[in-house]
């Protein structure tokens, strides 16, 4: 864990420069807000909470407060973390260094869990999944963006490695106890999310919990 950390730490710096993380550009910034609207719940007279976990630079954390969300950022990199609170400056989101597969957020419940490229990544993919889904309130979302970038076969030991195809992640949330009210399946193919062309498999995964 601490390796990984300082890879994450190690990239901090430059992280924004690809288009889909840093959202510079003001159309892949849009983009992104765009899809996020159709995936947040609705706020049924109050403000939603929002977990960002593996939230990196903060990018999407800031269009969820920008959205009207309370929004808690967890990362494992502390320069990430420094770099998403520079961010979020100015809002009331809050950023903590923290594992996101077991997220450091006590008893508190949320409206949204947002993960992006965060699940391939994980040692025990499915039991994050089942914390994340039991840190959701009842008519919670869960949103999942995640991608398979690589055709090389995978290994044993990492049977993940190049990333997750979305018929494997829904797959995992279907073995969960949890019984979703909807799960669905976004094609995230459109370049202006990613700055670029791409000819790979992207997609989020948006689970909900029945509502009472």
């Amino acid at each position: 864990m601490p390796n990984l950390a300082a890879h994450w730490d190690a990239a901090a710096d430059t992280f924004d420069e690809e288009a889909d993380h840093g959202l510079r550009d003001p159309a892949v910034r849009a983009a992104w807000a765009a899809r996020l609207a159709t995936w947040l719940p609705p706020a049924a007279g109050r403000r939603p909470d929002a977990l960002d976990l593996g939230c990196g630079t903060g990018s999407l954390s800031l269009l969820l407060a920008e959205a009207g969300h309370r929004v808690t950022g967890v990362d494992l990199a502390p320069r990430m973390v420094e770099r998403a609170r520079e961010k979020l400056a100015g809002t009331d989101a809050t950023v903590t260094v923290g594992d996101a597969s077991r997220p450091p957020v006590g008893e508190r419940r949320f409206d949204v869990v947002l993960t992006r490229h965060v699940v391939w990544a994980l040692p025990d993919p499915e039991r994050a999944l089942a914390r994340w889904a039991a840190l959701l309130r009842p008519g919670g979302r869960l949103v999942l963006v995640e991608g398979r970038w690589s055709s090389v076969p995978r290994r044993d030991d990492m049977p993940w490695d190049g990333g997750i195809t979305a018929e494997e992640l829904v797959a995992a949330l279907r073995r969960l106890p949890v019984r979703f009210a909807d799960l669905r399946v976004d094609r995230l193919t459109e370049p202006v999310l990613w700055g670029k062309e791409i000819d790979d498999e992207r997609y989020a995964v948006v689970a909900a919990t029945p509502a009472t």
